[in-house]
């Protein structure tokens, strides 16, 4: 074909007009923004703020950290407030017990404390319970102060190689019951552990201070280790009602018992309990007369003075260490006062057969007591030995002329 031959109208190319192109792209466009575009959901009701999506993430990690266990337990018990039926109760107090057991062998301590609380409110709110059902669930506190299952778990919490939180071991002791006392008394003594051994501490402290009359009896028990720590704590808790039973002790051989006794009685500081102690002025042990002998002269109790007149002016005393010496020499200037001078004179100046004085340690004893009395008759006593020879004797009354003139 001839190249100059104009092209026939069936077979010339259609020129395509570029408005209508853009017009068209500019559509399709339009459609599909309109069908997956997410921005424009922006400004929805559904759309969540920052507050919003906090709170239920906190709802969230709160009710996946939510124990289950002490929902069930609370569950169970408000089934049995509810339903009166016994064979209903009865079911639910076989589970209440498994559960129980099987708190204590997990180790989930709060979710026991958890029970034994509600249990306690349960026995007060439910209606209509039967002396059994009461009886059953009273009893469910007391497993765990049994004397078996709360030695079985102190053991279990001396040897853990990790402890449960002490949150969870404080509300667990909270539950414990009076009969647990001589229990925790007897393993104060074992605790390794010093965690533990504070969260007994605290809980022994509690359970004596609102159970008097256990603490009282556990004084006299069998086991050493338990009076010990009962009589302790009777002294601690300044409690009146463990004189008499302390008096007891008083009588006794054991020479370490006798010692607290005294301790705990001079805490006390009744006038009953000052009274049982008087004996123990002629005890057998050195330690005993001390402490016994420097209660009284604390607390300036002048009934026992026939007794400490007795010791003073007696043999034994001659015999005893100057530390007890001392002791009963400064108790009976402080009871005796001006009474008493006459005595200490003839023991610090005074001269026996052929001229001989009494010993140094028991005239130096002479002056600090009456430098206890510190009265003008006792000063002058104390001023005619002003210049003794003997070194012991002479510093003795430089001091207690100071104390007197002071």
């Amino acid at each position: 074909m001839d190249p100059t031959t104009p092209v026939s109208d069936a077979t010339e190319v259609k020129k395509v007009d570029p408005q209508q192109v853009e017009q068209a792209t500019h559509s399709v466009t339009e459609t599909a923004a309109g069908i997956v575009n997410l921005s424009d959901f922006d400004a929805t009701l559904y759309f969540l703020d920052e507050n919003e999506i906090e709170y239920l993430h906190s709802e969230i990690s709160r009710e996946y950290e939510e124990d289950l266990r002490s929902r069930v337990t609370s569950t169970l018990l408000d089934i049995f407030e509810q339903q009166r039926d016994a064979s209903v109760r009865q079911e639910i107090l076989g589970i209440l017990d498994s559960t129980l057991v099987n708190l204590l062998a997990t180790g989930h301590f709060r979710g026991v404390a958890h029970l034994l609380r509600e249990v306690q409110a349960t026995i007060q709110r439910a209606p209509d319970v039967s002396a059994e059902h009461k009886k059953a669930l009273t009893e469910l506190p007391v497993r765990l102060s049994a004397p078996d299952s709360l030695a079985q778990l102190l053991q279990s919490l001396d040897d853990a190689a990790e402890l449960p939180p002490q949150s969870e071991l404080m509300e667990l002791f909270d539950q414990l019951r009076p009969i647990a006392l001589a229990t925790v008394f007897s393993w104060l003594r074992r605790i390794h552990n010093p965690n533990v051994r504070w969260l007994l501490e605290a809980a022994a402290e509690r359970l004596a201070s609102l159970n008097t009359s256990e603490l009282v009896r556990l004084i006299l028990v069998r086991e050493r280790e338990i009076a010990l720590e009962a009589i302790k704590r009777a002294g601690a808790l300044k409690t009146p009602a463990a004189v008499q039973s302390l008096s007891k002790v008083l009588s006794g051989p054991d020479v370490e018992l006798r010692q607290l006794t005294v301790q705990a009685l001079t805490e006390i500081g009744s006038p009953s309990a000052l009274q049982a102690m008087e004996r123990a002025v002629e005890d057998a042990d050195r330690e005993v007369r001390i402490s016994t002998v420097r209660a009284f002269t604390a607390r300036t109790y002048k009934l026992v003075l026939p007794r400490i007149d007795a010791a003073v002016k007696g043999r034994q005393i001659r015999e005893a260490d100057l530390t007890e010496k001392m002791a009963f020499f400064e108790a009976f200037g402080t009871l005796a006062g001006d009474g008493g001078v006459e005595y200490l004179d003839s023991v610090l100046n005074g001269k026996g057969f052929l001229g001989r004085r009494e010993e140094p340690e028991l005239r130096a004893c002479a002056a600090i007591a009456l430098g206890r009395i510190s009265g003008a008759k006792a000063t002058d006593v104390l001023r005619k030995a002003s210049s003794e020879k003997d070194v012991v004797v002479r510093n003795a009354v430089n001091r207690a002329l100071r104390g007197a003139i002071t």
